[in-house]
């Protein structure tokens, strides 16, 4: 309370000055410099309604505003001072200043009338007063009215009198009596002076009528009325009633009433009757105008004959005014950051009502973030009370109600919109936890995978959201090589073309980065996932389509109807249903011997394999995938129909080459080889083993059956040599691991017998085998070496079964030509 007001600053200006003229320099009284007056936001705040004086913050100069016309603002009243307040903030100063308007003597005195008209009976007794009108002179002191002087004359003089107010007026004293029969009218000139430099002189003109002899003047009951009224009386309103009496007859005893000397603003306010001394309201009086009124009332009879008396009337205050708020600072926008107690608004109070009627209070809305702070002189501070969000409510319009102690109570608000400024408070935030988008592979690069869009609560620049991706690798390479995102739009392309069968999915990081200072951001997960398109015709596994070595299968010809041959095997790099493989008969040298299994490629005879059938059968077997558009691929099989796998034929039998199979995958056929090789590999190493133990035994059979048998002397002498004891020929075993590659093959040529020197026999067709030797033992070492061929491939047949992880066609050829000889030896 001791900061914020201080004594008061007194300063004069004269009137009628030119705007801008200085009035006075307030730094030295209100003991600041330029720079803390600027930074306390320091102003010059008029009390009234007009601001006729300003305060210049660099200089602390109080500067007229506007000319000022001393008799116009303030009329008759002396002094005349103009209040206003400097307002300095952080911390409230208020400093009362008090302008003292000075006079100058631009006025002349006026009279009301430029002529005066008396008509004085004779015989009226000398030294009879004539009060006359006093002069008007808008100017103040020195300046007003300071003396009358009349025409010379032989009648009247004119005694200059003071009223309790110390304001002067003037009267005719009648020294010499009139006589109407020596002069009828008398013509007299007053004049007003005024006291300034130059003086200045206002004239009117006095007419005295001589009339006849009427020695009685009117008389009033009362030389002053004193009344109340209440402001905002009813037009008609009667204020009081004067009344004067007059012991004269007939027409010299009739009383009219009239203003005597009153100003025009009166007679607009109140109404005389003439005739019965009734005083009335006219206009609606205000209180805060005049509080107060002075009329005098002359009262004259039918001879001209004059008496005069004064009503006082005291205007009572009643509660008209409702409180102003006048606003004097305002802080807008304001920071959402701004802390507690800080000064949003500064306003004032005021109510041009008196007493209780211009007391006030004020108060604002409840539920908002700030709240008044009293403070003196009726003036008021909004402070923040609560921390404020943009993002809840970027602006307040704030009631501001004052309320007077009046009967009825009145009250007047005031609306004051505070914008709230925003700071960047809201880091962006994405419309979803993660992100998955899809995206066809073999795209096009540059094509749109996705948006991902995140949302900043704060505005403008705070708002606005940059789009980046943060490192990191997809497949040993850095996201860049397969992403870019826009900046701006959030918009994710692909940068380059895509196969799912190299990648399936993969995931990247994006970060919003709004622009605020400083800067905030958040992070969201999106995992892209490549569809599969049907881009990949089906590969097929076994039998191997290479153009080195065609495929091969042996069908016996006493297989019965649903004998498998072997197994188609393919596989599809799509995924899905683009994968999901179906096989079909294409073209076969007999299309209803064998028949495939639609969905697992088994080659089946579909009746028993008769004469009349090709030696050699081809079949054409597609394979086709479930895709949009399917792709399809076809595999060549050759099938030898045998009726044992002994006969001599078997071991030089070239299939011959009919198409040319596409290029199979290098790497897909070295990992085929490898687990081939390791298979055939068991099996080789298990067939020696089980070759082995048969020569062992059979060595063991020969050599004690060997004293039992004589040689035939049939045999021709170069088959065996005697001395030793051995065959001329061996046996050959030929193990094909994978029909159609020769690198699969392994050749056991093993000698089972001793050499003997004779000629291999004649073999054609799979018909026949050496018909030397017609004898029933014959027969039957032959029909023990096609059970051992058939034991191979029935091997080789639970080999197929299993698929393409057993090798595929296996086929165990032996072929043996056996002598008379050889077979005498063997006896």
């Amino acid at each position: 309370m001791c900061g914020a007001i201080c004594e008061a600053f007194r300063y004069s200006v004269p009137e009628e000055k030119k705007s801008g003229s200085l009035v006075a320099n307030a730094l030295k009284d209100l003991k600041v410099d330029v720079k803390e007056l600027s930074a306390r936001r320091a102003q010059l705040v008029s009390q009234g309604t007009k601001q006729y004086f300003q305060l210049d913050p660099h200089s602390g100069n109080v500067l007229l505003q506007d000319r000022i016309d001393r008799e116009t603002l303030c009329g008759q009243k002396d002094p005349c001072v103009l209040f206003s307040e400097i307002v300095l903030e952080n911390p409230l100063q208020v400093h009362r200043i008090e302008i003292q308007i000075e006079d100058v003597n631009d006025n002349p005195p006026q009279f009301s009338k430029k002529e005066y008209n008396f008509a004085i009976p004779e015989h009226t007794a000398t030294r009879t007063r004539f009060p006359m009108e006093s002069a008007k002179d808008a100017d103040r002191g020195e300046n007003a009215v300071q003396n009358y002087t009349l025409s010379p004359n032989g009648h009247f003089r004119l005694d200059v009198q003071r009223h309790p107010d110390g304001t002067k007026y003037a009267e005719l004293v009648l020294e010499k009596q009139l006589d109407r029969e020596e002069e009828i009218r008398l013509f007299l000139i007053l004049s007003a002076v005024d006291g300034g430099i130059p003086k200045r002189t206002g004239t009117a003109q006095i007419i005295i009528d001589v009339l006849d002899s009427n020695d009685n003047a009117p008389v009033f009951d009362k030389n002053m009325y004193k009344v109340k009224m209440m402001e905002n009386s009813q037009p008609g309103t009667l204020v009081a009633k004067v009344e004067a009496t007059d012991r004269d007859l007939g027409s010299n005893a009739e009383i009219t009433y009239s203003f005597s000397q009153v100003p025009d603003d009166i007679q607009r306010v109140f109404k005389l009757n003439k005739h019965t001394g009734e005083l009335t309201v006219a206009e609606n009086i205000d209180y805060e105008i005049h509080q107060n009124y002075a009329i005098d009332i002359k009262a004259t009879d039918g001879g001209g004959l004059s008496a005069y008396c004064k009503v006082m009337v005291e205007v009572e205050d009643r509660n008209d005014n409702a409180p102003e708020v006048t606003l004097t600072s305002l802080s807008s926008p304001l920071p959402e950051d701004s802390p507690l107690d800080t000064v949003v608004a500064v306003f004032r109070v005021t109510d041009r009502d008196s007493g209780d009627n211009g007391r006030t209070s004020c108060a604002t809305e409840a539920n908002l973030p700030f709240m008044l702070k009293p403070s003196v002189n009726n003036y008021y501070q909004l402070v923040t009370q609560q921390a404020l969000d943009r993002e809840k409510a970027s602006e307040y319009n704030i009631s501001i109600t004052a309320t007077d102690r009046g009967s009825p109570r009145l009250s007047s608000t005031t609306i004051i919109n505070v914008q709230i400024s925003d700071v960047n408070d809201n880091a962006p935030v994405f419309h979803k936890s993660s992100y998955e988008m899809q995206l066809l592979e073999n795209n096009i690069p540059g094509l749109l995978i996705g948006l991902v869009q995140a949302k900043d609560l704060d505005t403008e620049r705070n708002a606005k959201v940059i789009y980046s991706l943060l490192p990191g690798k997809v497949s040993d390479q850095p996201v860049s090589s397969y992403v870019s995102i826009n900046s701006e739009t959030g918009n994710l392309y692909a940068i380059q073309s895509l196969d799912y069968e190299q990648i399936k999915d993969f995931q990247v990081t994006v970060r919003a980065v709004d622009s605020g200072s400083p800067p905030l951001s958040s992070e969201v997960k999106v995992r892209v996932i490549i569809v599969d398109e049907n881009d990949n015709a089906p590969f097929i596994l076994y039998p191997l389509q290479n153009g080195t070595s065609p495929s091969n299968d042996l069908v016996p010809r006493e297989a019965e109807a649903g004998y498998l041959v072997t197994k188609v095997v393919a596989v599809d790099r799509d995924s899905g249903q683009n994968s999901w493989l179906s096989y079909e008969l294409l073209k076969a040298t007999e299309p209803g011997l064998f028949s495939v299994g639609v969905q697992n490629g088994e080659v089946k005879t579909m009746r028993p394999i008769s004469k009349r059938d090709t030696f050699k059968q081809k079949l054409i077997i597609g394979v086709k995938d479930n895709g949009h558009p399917p792709q399809s691929t076809s595999a060549t099989l050759s099938i030898l129909l045998v009726d044992g796998f002994s006969d001599p034929y078997m071991k030089s039998v070239d299939i011959p080459k009919d198409e040319v199979v596409e290029e199979e995958d290098r790497t897909l056929t070295m990992y085929l080889v490898i687990c081939l090789a390791v298979i055939s590999f068991i099996f080789l190493l298990s067939a020696v083993v089980f070759v082995a133990i048969k020569i062992q035994k059979r060595r063991k059979f020969i050599a004690s059956s060997a004293l039992n048998f004589p040689v035939g002397p049939n045999f021709p002498e170069n088959y065996g040599d005697a001395g030793t004891g051995s065959l001329s020929r061996a046996y050959n075993y030929e193990v094909c691991l994978t029909g159609g590659s020769l690198n699969s093959e392994f050749k056991y040529l093993r000698p089972l017998f001793p050499v003997f020197s004779m000629e291999p026999a004649q073999s054609q067709g799979v018909q026949g085998v050496s018909s030397d030797s017609q004898d029933l033992s014959s027969h039957q070492a032959e029909s023990q070496l096609r059970n051992q061929a058939r034991g191979a491939v029935s091997e080789d047949a639970a080999a197929r079964a299993g698929g393409p992880s057993c090798a595929g066609n296996q086929a165990i050829t032996a072929n043996a030509n056996i002598g008379q000889n050889d077979w005498l030896a063997y006896q």
